[in-house]
C-alpha cells in the first residue's frame, strides 16, 4: 500500500512553506504504507500537471495534498472543492485566474473522500488544535485538490484522496511585525501522521 503526500513551495512573499516542510519530515511508513512525498509548485496549471503524472506513474492508494492557509488557527481536513479559480494575488508563475471554472465540463463540486471528520477528531484528541473546513478557498490550493478528485473519480475510483490546509509555522508568524494564528512544525507534522495512518485504515 502507497500514500502519497504533496505540499506546496513557499509563495506570497513567503520563504518557507510548512505544508512540505512537515510532509518532509513524515516518517517512511505510516500504518504499513509506503509514504511518497511531492513538492509542488504554487502554480495553478503545472502543480494539476505534476500531480497528475505523478498519480499515473506511483498510483497511490492514498493522496493527501497539504497547503498552507495564512490566517487559520488549526488544521482543517477540507471537505469539498469547488470548480472555481479566483486568484488575489498571481501564483508563483505570474498567473492571476479570475472569475473561471477549474474545468469547464466538471461538477460544480467534488468532495473529499478522506475521513475528514474523524482526522480532525483524532487530532483534537492528541491535543493538536483541528477542525473540519467546507472552504479551500479560490487559490491554487482549491485547484489542487478539484483536480485530484475529480481525477480520482473518473480513473482511480479506488483511490481514498483529500486535502488538508494547515497553519502558518510558528517561525513563519515570528518573522511578522503582528504575528497571525500559527503552529510548531513539530504539531503539524504530527498532525499530517495521524490524518496519514487514519486515512490509511479507513482505505484498507
Amino acid at each position: 500500500m502507497k500514500i502519497l503526500f504533496t505540499g506546496f513551495m513557499p509563495f506570497g512573499g513567503e520563504t518557507s512553506n510548512p505544508s512540505y516542510d512537515a510532509v518532509r519530515l513524515l516518517p517512511d511508513v505510516l500504518a504499513g504504507a509506503e509514504v511518497l512525498r511531492l513538492e509542488l509548485p504554487t502554480a495553478f496549471d503545472k502543480s494539476a500537471r505534476i500531480l497528475l503524472e505523478t498519480l499515473s506513474r506511483t498510483k497511490p492508494d492514498v493522496v493527501i495534498c497539504v497547503g498552507q492557509a495564512g490566517g487559520r488557527s488549526c488544521v482543517t481536513p477540507e471537505y469539498v472543492a469547488i470548480n472555481y479559480r479566483d486568484a488575489r494575488i498571481p501564483d508563483n508563475e505570474g498567473f492571476r485566474p479570475r472569475d473561471e471554472r477549474i474545468c469547464p465540463e466538471g461538477p460544480d463540486a467534488c468532495f473529499s473522500t478522506l475521513p475528514v471528520r474523524l482526522i480532525a477528531e483524532r487530532c483534537r484528541a492528541a491535543g493538536i488544535p483541528a477542525a473540519v473546513s467546507c472552504t479551500a478557498g479560490t487559490y491554487v490550493c482549491n485547484a489542487l485538490m478539484y483536480t485530484l478528485l475529480h481525477t480520482a473519480r473518473q480513473l482511480y475510483p479506488a483511490m481514498t484522496a483529500g486535502f488538508i490546509h494547515v497553519p502558518y509555522s510558528a517561525a513563519q508568524a515570528a518573522a511578522k511585525d503582528v504575528p497571525p494564528p500559527s503552529m510548531s512544525l513539530p504539531m503539524i507534522v504530527e498532525a499530517l501522521r495521524l490524518a496519514g495512518e487514519t486515512a490509511i485504515e479507513a482505505a484498507k
